[in-house]
């Protein structure tokens, strides 16, 4: 089976031909940077949520923004959160594709009903209370894990939950300490797209000719111009 992670479909939905090299090719496009503050974040959220999740209670912040859910205690949670080792997965038999997402937390309600949640960590001038323009791929994030735990036969409900936490960065001095202000951002989901995404990715891998170049990406137009230079130095070293 090959394997697609929840970033990999970010990736086909922005650029089919790097997808295709990523995955068919194994060339990759370079690293980001490493956001090692927003990770200690999420790993402070999480003990604190694993704390009201081993005693059924609510979390502070779920009790001051009036959300009616608690941490769900779910066997799985742990083996869902390690996006590298396991995640949530589905096994689409028919394409032989294994698809999988780790999420941050997973609450439920008093009907039963469970909600994604995504941490965010920011530093702003003001805290983020609502999401922008731009965090339309932290849109599609939330909707795939919904679908794929709607795949593992969860109830999910189509509101998530973004507990976003902004940094202050207009204080006096930092004192080794920065100060947070956390706010939890609902998302009505709709992972309607997903299953035609699916389709197409899968019949993007099954053509065994590389996609076009795509005009619109950084990457292929970078790539694209170093190779033109390279080939115009090559000839003119012939010469």
């Amino acid at each position: 089976m090959i394997k697609i992670s929840r970033s990999k479909i970010d990736l086909f939905l922005e650029c089919p031909r790097c997808f295709y090299l990523d995955i068919q090719k194994k060339i990759k496009r370079p690293p980001g940077f490493p956001f090692n503050l927003n990770n200690a974040v999420d790993n402070l959220l999480k003990k604190e949520f694993d704390r009201h999740r081993e005693a059924g209670t609510k979390h502070p912040i779920q009790i001051e923004f009036d959300i009616d859910a608690i941490p769900a205690n779910h066997p799985m949670i742990d083996k869902w959160r390690q996006s590298m080792q396991h995640g949530v997965i589905f096994k689409d038999i028919e394409r032989e594709l294994h698809i999988y997402g780790g999420i941050d937390d997973l609450w439920i309600n008093s009907k039963g009903e469970y909600h994604v949640v995504d941490y965010k960590a920011t530093a702003k001038d003001t805290p983020v209370t609502e999401l922008a323009d731009w965090t339309a791929g932290y849109k599609r994030q939330m909707e795939v894990y919904q679908w794929l735990l709607r795949k593992n036969g969860l109830k999910v409900s189509n509101t998530a939950y973004f507990v976003y936490c902004t940094g202050d960065n207009t204080a006096e001095n930092f004192n080794n300490k920065i100060e947070f202000h956390s706010h939890i951002i609902p998302y009505e989901g709709n992972d309607s797209w997903i299953d035609q995404t699916i389709n197409e990715l899968h019949s993007c891998l099954s053509n065994p000719r590389i996609p076009n170049k795509n005009d619109t990406c950084q990457y292929c137009n970078f790539f694209g111009k170093l190779y033109s230079e390279l080939v115009k130095e090559k000839n003119g070293n012939r010469d």
